[in-house]
């Protein structure tokens, strides 16, 4: 073979190798596709034929830490709610509060009695999962609980939430039931109408998709219902050792064969971060304890197995093509200005493929959602819009309609770009896809300064909330690769809920 033809060859192959760069950052989208794809079908494939009136006696579960300003009020909504008041208890674990949290639980414990069970330790500090273990050694030593409710100390459950968790545990294959977490803060922001759209589609949509797959990825750490059985099965106590408590006990239930459930209908309200800050440093805690289960259950994943559905392809590629987004929208770009590099028509072709599929899967995505829970959908429409960002939904109509945006948009002011422009737009809208996520970084600066208040939210509008959780995730792997401190720092809750 000449040297022309070598050069060819490794020209070819180079171009391959970038197309398939590109096509990596197809995948998520593609996946998320598929499982709202299966949301309708959660009509026909649940768990409902199952479940029947049932009411054991149920102790909930809260773990607090400084919750004054919240604790009072949920516990009277927990005694309020439409569930036999002899088959319900509350046990709060005082995790060492320095606030009036134990003269709160001291009256409540007074106005309600046998009921309210106020449990101290000296000694906190330790984390949400060691807290917990407290209260479930005391309550697995005693007979009565047949099932417990773990959640927090800031939920607050609608009446019938309960009753509506509780009939799937009539089956005996059912280890725990989750229910839907909605942002409910009465006064509510740019950063709470972000959070609401979130848990749309995290919580009403993918999570129905995985009771139609037969696999959930989390249990709601607020609001998840384990039978006493299923709390035995893995030990009796929640797994520690990871920032990911809630994540790690749901599949440890699963792979001792237990069924995980998802209910949409029973309905709990919680209170979520109001600023960028406040968000990445829930969001961090979670992410990471996301790569830690990673690691941690390395030799379940993409192994199909008879007695539980975590290593199905289905299931993998659904929780990895969130775990691995950040590095999947880098390999995007960079294709994407190899092509343009090597001067390869490909170019252009591949990145309209790439974003007419993700156009195409965001507005289904976000028609499924909204329609889901039409109270957030009234309230949030604009955030649903934007939650890619206002950038990268312009790039989306670039792609979409070739020449709106370099040819048709100059003209009507009598312009026309030059070949450098053309160049500088390719350029940019080629690497915005990874260039997002270090915008939302640059965000989160912004807002610690004195114009921050203001000009942090436009910023977040511009560069989208997407974006922002992938940077959370890169955060995640760097804060994990070096080791950083993993100290359990609590979301700090006021007291929003909506009452």
């Amino acid at each position: 073979m000449t040297g022309a033809g070598v050069m060819e060859v490794l020209y070819n192959v180079l171009v391959v190798v970038l197309i398939v760069f590109v096509a990596t950052g197809a995948v998520p989208v593609v996946t998320a596709a598929f499982h709202f794809l299966m949301v309708p079908l959660h009509a026909v494939i649940n768990h409902y034929r199952r479940a029947d009136a049932h009411f054991p006696r149920v102790v909930v579960l809260i773990p607090a830490w400084n919750e004054a300003p919240v604790i009072g009020a949920t516990v009277d909504r927990l005694m309020q709610l439409s569930y036999p008041v002899d088959r319900l208890r509350v046990c709060v674990v005082d995790d060492a509060s320095t606030d009036d949290t134990p003269d709160v639980l001291a009256a409540k414990a007074l106005q309600y009695p046998g009921q309210v069970i106020h449990l101290r330790r000296e000694q906190g500090g330790q984390g949400k999962a060691h807290t917990l273990n407290h209260g479930l050694e005391v309550i697995l030593a005693d007979d009565w609980a047949e099932a417990v409710l773990i959640t927090d100390a800031d939920v607050i459950f609608t009446p019938e939430s309960l009753e509506k968790m509780t009939r799937h545990l009539a089956d005996p294959r059912v280890g725990a039931v989750s229910a839907y977490i909605a942002e409910g803060s009465r006064d509510r922001n740019y950063m709470t109408r972000f959070i609401a759209i979130e848990y749309v589609l995290s919580q009403l949509a993918a999570r129905r998709a995985q009771n139609v797959l037969g696999a959930q990825a989390c249990l709601a750490g607020g609001a998840q219902l384990h039978s006493r059985a299923n709390l035995e099965a893995i030990g009796g106590r929640i797994p520690t050792g990871t920032l990911a408590e809630d994540t790690v006990a749901t599949f440890e239930s699963q792979l001792h064969g237990r069924k995980m459930v998802f209910e949409p209908r029973a309905v709990v309200l919680a209170e979520e971060p109001r600023t960028i800050d406040g968000l990445w440093k829930q969001r961090l805690r979670w992410a990471r304890g996301n790569v830690q289960v990673s690691w941690i259950y390395r030799k379940v994943w993409f192994r199909p197995h008879r007695g539980h559905h975590l290593g199905n392809i289905a299931f993998g590629l659904s929780w990895f093509s969130i775990f691995l987004l950040p590095f999947a929208m880098v390999l995007s770009s960079v294709g994407l200005i190899g092509l343009l590099l090597l001067q390869s028509d490909l170019a252009q072709l591949v990145f309209r493929a790439l974003w007419v599929t993700a156009s195409v899967s965001f507005l289904f995505s976000m028609l499924v959602g909204i329609q889901l829970d039409p109270r957030i959908g009234r309230h949030s429409w604009r955030e649903a819009f934007l939650f890619p960002g206002l950038v990268s939904f312009v790039v989306m109509i670039a792609a979409l309609f070739p020449g709106l945006i370099e040819v048709w948009l100059p003209s009507l002011f009598g312009l026309k770009l030059l070949p450098v422009g053309e160049t500088i737009l390719t350029v940019f809208v080629y690497v915005w896809i990874s260039a997002a996520m270090l915008a939302a970084w640059g965000a989160r600066a912004v807002e610690k300064t004195r114009v921050g208040r203001w000009l942090s939210p436009l910023l977040i509008y511009l560069v989208g909330y997407g974006p922002m959780l992938c940077a959370i995730t890169v955060d995640s792997y760097i804060k994990e690769w070096r080791h950083a401190d993993a100290t359990w720092i609590k979301t700090e809750k006021v007291g929003r809920v909506l009452g």
